[in-house]
């Protein structure tokens, strides 16, 4: 049998929080909690759908290339370390240590390319 469950919900919002508040956190009004029971749902026995099911694994060797255009950082030490600058629609994380000159590198990347300024 599921468990019961006491929630308390604002009548004028309709936010949910776990215990009686005189006040609304999310709308701001007064004395509007009101304390409801739910029963939680009993774990069902279907079968879940597992992403990637029915793909099978590929040998290293198998795997076709494809050149992708690149943005040149216009800086060889990164687009040598980017695989020869940065892909289009691609994301890149500089992470370490504090003070090791994350911020100092992100300033020296030039934003003369149109595609790495940020837009306002």
């Amino acid at each position: 049998m599921a468990k019961a469950k006491t929630v308390f919900f604002c009548t004028s919002c309709g936010n949910e929080y776990s215990k009686w508040l005189g006040r609304c956190p999310a709308c701001g009004e007064w004395n509007t909690m009101q304390e409801r029971t739910v029963v939680a749902a009993a774990a069902s026995s279907k079968t879940v759908a597992v992403p990637g099911e029915g793909r099978r694994p590929v040998r290293l060797k198998d795997v076709e290339m494809g050149v992708e255009d690149r943005i040149t950082l216009r800086s060889a030490e990164l687009d040598r370390i980017l695989g020869g600058g940065l892909v289009k629609g691609s994301l890149v994380l500089i992470g370490g240590e504090p003070g090791i000159g994350k911020s100092t590198l992100s300033l020296q990347i030039p934003l003369s390319n149109p595609v790495l300024k940020p837009s306002m």
